[in-house]
């Protein structure tokens, strides 16, 4: 009986910051208090604390940690922020002859795929140019990371979640082979030289499942060009399947589909692929831009791409640090953005960026705290880049015809004995919440999956009065949003060359680069953007003024001045804000 009344104190003495509706779900829950976190608070600076439960416990994040990446890489570069790849010639051009080489150089972007070959090669042929002489360079020195296809983080070696970085990405380093039983057929879906396909699968007359319904698969990779062999007995009544793996190199798959393309286009290549720098007496081509960084979180959050996550904390880590970017650069330039910030306090251990790491580690609170900042400075085109409940991403299916429907913006998080969840929660009454649940346990992730799941659908429920008490005196208070948007605006580009966010300053600088009494032909707005130049169209007194930015200095600003009034309107000028 003693023991009883004991194990009672403590489980209340745990359990006194909960309300009744969460603390039932936490004593049903079958875990052990030690493997929980919560922190749970309306959201916004005066929020009050809702739950709070070893909120300052180090846990491993898994790909929670995928929040604080993309929320560093918002508040140094901006949503509308793109990443460039750069085109160049060396040598003369003389009558649609190339006497040298095409010049490619990456600068990371993690997004560049097959789709945009062909406006990179229509670029290519505005250039006049139809035969190369030379060779295709590539130079992907902007990230130093060494040269593993793979991180080695479990045993699914060629998996795309296990895919490591590169300066000149391509196709998330993912090489697809086309399998279609019915005519015994395996092919790569993209041309690619890098590496060889072997089929030696037997179909069979049986039912397209269980061992007939996938086709078993061997990649050799002993000698300079990998081999994936397809085998076994496959059912010559299943449909075509995508089998993506990581096998090779992705400047040399860009290369080979780059070279296949200008071929099918009418543009000669004579050389062949070569790893160089940009040589300095060399020609700037054109620029391709990536899509907007708000679409680049947005899918990095939603679907949990750890190679997004991984590019863009090496990314921010050489735009503040320089060139080349490593690793250690990209953890520094995170936690000191989010530190500048005012949404973090703490030192976190952001490891890879990932969160596919054993090393990584926060607390639930930091967590919130970060989330909070987040949305108030961005509100709801913040919470939008995470996953909403039934709608998208990983909790789509998961609160798919629950309460929580559209009720819940979310990153999840998960790796052996771990279980977490973050995001936002509104509820019946209209509260919007600040969630934080992490769970590391032997007994069983699906136990913390369901403690989760039955917190959120109370939060999501409740109808009553303000749950919980305010913050303490002199507890953290996130700062007021800076940086709202331009009223009636529409951004299209920006800048490859990285602007740090006006939202951690008052003052913003724009170049007015026309005003009209219509809304700018499409031609005028390109112009603009091929200069990799971020714009906004405002209408204001009847009158549509293109506003290229915002910049957060004068400096930045008579740059992009100087060249409005050189390719687009002598007439243009600055604007302060």
């Amino acid at each position: 009986m003693r023991a009883i009344v004991v194990l009672y104190v403590v489980l209340s003495a745990w359990l006194l910051a909960m309300p009744a509706g969460i603390e039932a779900q936490l004593r049903k829950s079958g875990l052990n208090s030690k493997d929980v976190s919560i922190y749970i608070k309306e959201t916004g600076s005066n929020g009050n604390i809702v739950a709070t439960h070893r909120e300052s416990q180090s846990r491993i994040p898994a790909s929670v940690i995928k929040v604080m990446t993309t929320y560093a890489s918002v508040l140094k570069l901006g949503f509308d922020y793109r990443f460039p790849t750069q085109f160049y010639r060396s040598g003369a051009l003389r009558n649609g002859v190339l006497e040298g080489d095409l010049v490619i150089k990456g600068f990371g972007d993690p997004t560049l795929r097959d789709d945009d070959l062909g406006d990179i090669v229509q670029r290519i042929k505005e250039q006049g140019i139809r035969k190369i002489t030379g060779n295709i360079v590539i130079d992907r020195s902007y990230f130093d990371v060494g040269s593993k296809d793979n991180s080695g983080f479990d045993k699914n070696t060629y998996s795309a979640y296990n895919a490591m970085p590169d300066g000149m990405m391509f196709n998330e380093r993912i090489s697809t082979v086309c399998v279609t039983p019915r005519k015994n057929q395996v092919s790569q879906k993209t041309i690619d030289g890098s590496y060889k396909v072997i089929n030696r699968l037997k179909p069979v007359n049986q039912p397209c499942s269980g061992r007939y319904a996938w086709p078993a698969v061997k990649v050799d990779k002993s000698t300079n060009t990998p081999v994936v062999s397809f085998y076994g007995p496959i059912s010559s009544r299943c449909g075509t399947s995508n089998i993506c793996q990581v096998i090779t190199k992705p400047y040399l798959s860009f290369y080979y589909a780059l070279k296949e393309r200008l071929q099918k286009s009418g543009v000669t290549v004579n050389g062949a692929m070569r790893l160089r720098t940009v040589p300095q007496n060399a020609t700037m081509l054109f620029t391709h831009y990536s899509d907007p960084l708000e679409a680049i979180i947005s899918t990095t959050a939603k679907k949990s791409n750890n190679l997004y996550a991984r590019h863009l904390m090496l990314y921010l880590g050489a735009q503040m640090y320089g060139a080349p970017a490593r690793l250690n650069k990209g953890r520094n330039a995170v936690v000191e953005t989010l530190k500048k910030s005012g949404a973090i306090e703490g030192n976190i251990k952001i490891d890879n960026g990932s969160g596919l790491s054993r090393t990584a580690r926060i607390t639930a609170k930091e967590l919130g705290d970060m989330l909070d900042d987040a949305h108030t400075r961005y509100g709801k085109r913040w919470m939008q880049t995470l996953s909403i409940a039934g709608v998208d991403g990983t909790i789509k299916r998961r609160f798919a015809g629950s309460i929580v429907s559209r009720k819940a913006w979310m990153k999840t998080g998960t790796v052996n004995g771990v279980k977490n969840i973050a995001g936002y929660v509104q509820s019946r009454s209209g509260q919007l919440y600040t969630v934080v649940i992490l769970v590391e346990t032997k007994n069983g992730t699906w136990r913390g999956a369901q403690l989760q799941n039955d917190i959120i659908k109370w939060l999501a429920g409740y109808s009553g009065g303000r749950l919980g008490t305010k913050p303490k005196a002199g507890q953290k208070r996130v700062q007021k949003a800076v940086d709202a948007p331009l009223a009636a605006t529409q951004t299209t580009t920006s800048s490859p060359v990285a602007q740090e966010a006006s939202s951690q300053q008052d003052t913003r600088y724009f170049v007015q680069a026309g005003s009209f009494e219509q809304m700018p032909q499409k031609d005028y707005l390109l112009r603009i953007e091929r200069m990799g130049l971020s714009y906004k169209v405002l209408q204001h007194a009847g009158k549509y003024k293109v506003l290229v930015g915002p910049y957060a200095a004068q400096s930045p600003a008579r740059s992009a001045l100087a060249k409005i009034r050189q390719h687009v309107s002598k007439q243009a000028f600055i604007l302060k804000f």
